[in-house]
């Protein structure tokens, strides 16, 4: 546990690299009110602070700038921030100005995002968590030709033309539909091949196909994300140089952005903030990510989140990104007549 005085001292070299993305000395501490201290006692104090692992001195004689450990101690003690009542003005009257359409909801969420914090901003279209079965026909097209007609949570559709191992008449077909849909009504593609049923060749072969009608819906559900604000962090100190950007453009560029930033583990409200190292991916630790679900819980999910340098301004992002979360919320919770109900503090 940091000493007030420490505290301050971190907080301070946070916030000055934040704003100005160069390296903070301690003279440039000296004159803050609060302090009161002998320019001695901060450098004693940066020294402790960089022994602790929240600063790290790039070269013996330059200043310090914070680690992932130190912006991890600041988002953590933020609190109560929220964004600007001219900001919420703002977002609330561009909303109001577009069609109700989820199209533009998302792609203004993603211009306004961008565009106000100042780094890449993803949103993802609601979707249903998970591939739940719902019903399934098979129609006899030929002896060993059929038509696979399969029902998904959420009104989806997918049709499949498969050959038979074996002939089956119509009602065979039937009669395998109706075991199916009595077997599967409600469960996941995990679900359904977890369980040990027996069946014939012929539903083995069935259920085989549904699987992967089911895996296919799902990695399509993994739609391209609304992007903005790239040309943002062109302009980023940190970014200067192509090679460092280079990671995360040829993420965007595979079209593999979005499985990369979202967490694993993601809490169903909240704002969930991964700095540097804290990102699973390699291509991604030099950045941070504040990201958040939003939606209708167990109907309708998506993601709005911000990718950015780890010098990034945590105290305007993490509000902005939990007030677009609520508003995309209740907007989609209008949609489908129900309660917004995703909020939260970050993590």
């Amino acid at each position: 546990m940091l000493s007030p005085r420490t505290d301050f001292i971190l907080r301070r070299i946070i916030e000055q690299y934040i704003e100005q993305a160069t390296p903070v000395p301690s003279q440039s501490l000296t004159g803050e009110q609060e302090l009161q201290v002998s320019s001695a006692t901060i450098r004693n104090e940066m020294v402790r602070l960089e022994q602790e692992g929240y600063i790290i001195r790039p070269h013996t004689s330059a200043g310090s700038v914070p680690s992932d450990k130190g912006y991890r101690y600041y988002v953590a003690s933020l609190k109560n921030t929220e964004i600007d009542p001219a900001e919420q003005r703002l977002i609330a009257h561009l909303f109001h100005q577009v069609e109700q359409d989820t199209e533009q909801w998302l792609r203004l969420a993603a211009t306004l995002l961008a565009q106000m914090v100042k780094n890449v901003a993803v949103v993802t279209s609601p979707r249903q968590p998970g591939c739940k079965f719902k019903h399934v026909e098979i129609l006899s097209l030929k002896d060993t030709t059929a038509l696979v007609v399969l029902v998904l949570h959420g009104a989806r559709i997918r049709q499949q033309l498969i050959t038979l191992d074996e002939p089956a008449t119509q009602p065979e077909l039937s009669l395998i539909s109706n075991k199916l849909n009595d077997l599967f009504a409600g469960l996941t593609c995990e679900q359904i091949t977890a369980g040990e049923r027996e069946f014939s060749a012929l539903e083995r072969q069935m259920v085989k196909h549904l699987v992967e009608m089911m895996q296919a819906e799902e990695a399509q559900s993994n739609e391209e994300p609304y992007l903005d604000g790239l040309h943002f962090m062109l302009k980023q100190p940190e970014f200067a140089q192509n090679d460092r950007l280079r990671p995360l453009m040829e993420l965007v560029e595979q079209r593999k952005l979005l499985q990369v930033i979202v967490p694993s583990r993601m809490s169903k409200g909240g704002v969930h903030v991964s700095i540097g190292k804290e990102n699973r991916e390699e291509a991604i630790q030099e950045y941070s990510v504040v990201i958040s679900r939003y939606g209708i819980p167990g109907e309708a999910i998506g993601t709005v989140g911000v990718v950015g340098p780890t010098r990034m301004a945590y105290s305007h992002t993490i509000p902005m990104v939990e007030y677009l979360a609520s508003v995309l919320s209740r907007l989609i919770a209008a949609l489908y007549g129900k309660d917004a109900s995703f909020t939260g503090t970050a993590e």
